[in-house]
């Protein structure tokens, strides 16, 4: 049985897809065995439900080493849904490999600092492309720079409003999300 840590911020949808996949088998020979969060949110709320140890780690300089500190030394794979702090380049350097993100975009474009949430779908309504989408890939040190593992897209409609992407943006990281997972997990 492999370990994932799920690191949070928000409310936590993808963390209870994550969970909702597991638990019906579509990741495999997985369990989720700890959820931290930078902050007080409902990720960890959901978590506790499901009887799944929960950490909160508040956000700031320290908040690597201590993640660090606490993560089980049988961790399979770190998994960042929703999380919204930026892990140290040590930290990434420490696990490279072991560390995913899902982005709410088709990655390289829209990626790096400030590119999170609505931010993302303003800026891909203003450059008027023709496509969004959204990205699971490897955590490095560079924001939103790692290597893709999933990517899928979708055309981005003539009318189309921050609001209705950002709800077919989450349609597909439900697909893609899990997919990814279970296949970094078990590419063995």
């Amino acid at each position: 049985m492999k370990n994932i840590v799920v690191l949070v911020s928000g409310g936590g949808t993808n963390l209870q897809r994550i969970i909702d996949c597991i638990e019906s088998g579509a990741i495999q020979n997985a369990q989720i065995s700890l959820v931290i969060a930078d902050r007080e949110c409902f990720g960890l709320e959901r978590a506790k439900k499901h009887g799944i140890s929960t950490q909160l780690i508040p956000r700031g300089k320290s908040f690597s080493s201590d993640l660090k500190n606490i993560l089980p030394e049988n961790s399979d794979l770190i998994v960042l849904a929703g999380f919204l702090s930026i892990l140290s380049k040590d930290f990434c350097e420490s696990f490279k490999g072991q560390i995913i993100n899902i982005h709410p975009a088709l990655l390289p474009k829209f990626g790096g600092k400030g590119m999170w949430g609505n931010h993302v779908h303003k800026a891909v309504l203003e450059a008027q492309e023709k496509e969004s989408g959204a990205t699971v890939h490897y955590v490095t040190s560079g924001i939103d720079e790692g290597e893709i593992i999933f990517q899928k897209s979708f055309p981005v409609a003539e009318n189309e409003t921050v609001e209705t992407l950002a709800q077919k943006i989450h349609e597909v990281e439900f697909e893609i999300f899990p997919k990814a997972i279970n296949l970094v997990l078990n590419k063995g």
